[in-house]
């Protein structure tokens, strides 16, 4: 969702496939989102399952931890051929794991990873729900791959590897689809690695507010450089403005106008 609100934002067309269930959390998410002006025919309105809850924990505002309610509307996405319409006259398809912890949800997944798209995927390890077994098949329908230090660190344990960016990335570049590979540090900034080079970029320097979305935020902007075809340091640099500009507000969906992330940080 936070994805689908900064790509509408920076002008871009998405349409979120999702569940909520029938109750007021449900109704006050889809005006949220309308509020944005964000296409909402896309989401599943669940009989019996109720609207997703998450508990977040901010004592540390430079490391949030997350408590994910489990079972929630979204473990129950059903396919359907209007998705399999949308996704043929889409330029990506964003996924990750998480919304996919349930069956059902990951065979709708899977159903439309079928598809001839550029496919994104954001890893989105959230213990409990890291089963690595998911992520190795997840990996084999990716064109780009996007994850955070914590997640690489996780994946360089899992595959017996050192913990470094580099070699993580060439060994899943190797062993599995993805091409481009893109990893935040957090305040330390980011790196994208493509055509076997890895490019690191410093991050910009704002006084945190929270990094609830801030991630979400880096790859809305990855995506829309991406599809504009901008040079891998231009998206990196413009990924990493977002990502800053959202750590710099409270909440993971700040209001703003694309002016507004250049403005703060032309000097």
């Amino acid at each position: 969702m936070n994805v689908a609100l900064n790509l509408h934002q920076l002008g871009l067309e998405p349409h979120l496939i999702s569940a909520v269930g029938k109750d007021k959390d449900g109704e006050k998410l889809v005006n949220f989102l309308n509020s944005f002006g964000l296409p909402t025919g896309m989401i599943q309105l669940h009989p019996t399952q109720e609207t997703s809850r998450v508990l977040v924990d901010d004592s540390d505002p430079e490391n949030i931890k997350y408590t994910i309610i489990s079972p929630v509307a979204w473990d129950y996405i059903q396919h359907n051929q209007q998705m399999d319409q949308m996704l043929a006259n889409a330029d990506a398809f964003v996924f990750g794991t998480l919304a996919v912890r349930n069956g059902e949800s990951l065979q709708t997944l899977l159903q439309l990873l079928q598809q001839d798209i550029l496919r994104v995927f954001d890893v989105n390890l959230r213990p409990p729900y890291d089963d690595f077994l998911l992520v190795e098949k997840l990996l084999d329908y990716t064109d780009i791959l996007k994850i955070n230090d914590d997640e690489l660190k996780a994946l360089a344990d899992y595959f017996n590897l050192d913990q470094d960016i580099e070699l993580v990335c060439s060994y899943l570049v190797k062993n599995y689809a993805p091409q481009l590979i893109c990893v935040t540090l957090g305040s330390k900034g980011a790196a994208l690695y493509f055509n076997n080079k890895l490019i690191t970029h410093a991050g910009y320097k704002v006084k945190v507010a929270d990094t609830i979305g801030a991630g979400d935020a880096f790859l809305s902007g990855f995506i829309k450089c991406y599809l504009e075809g901008k040079a891998p340091d231009q998206l990196l640099d413009f990924a990493c403005k977002l990502g800053a500009f959202v750590a710099g507000k409270e909440g993971g969906t700040p209001r703003y106008k694309l002016s507004d992330i250049e403005n703060q940080f032309k000097h």
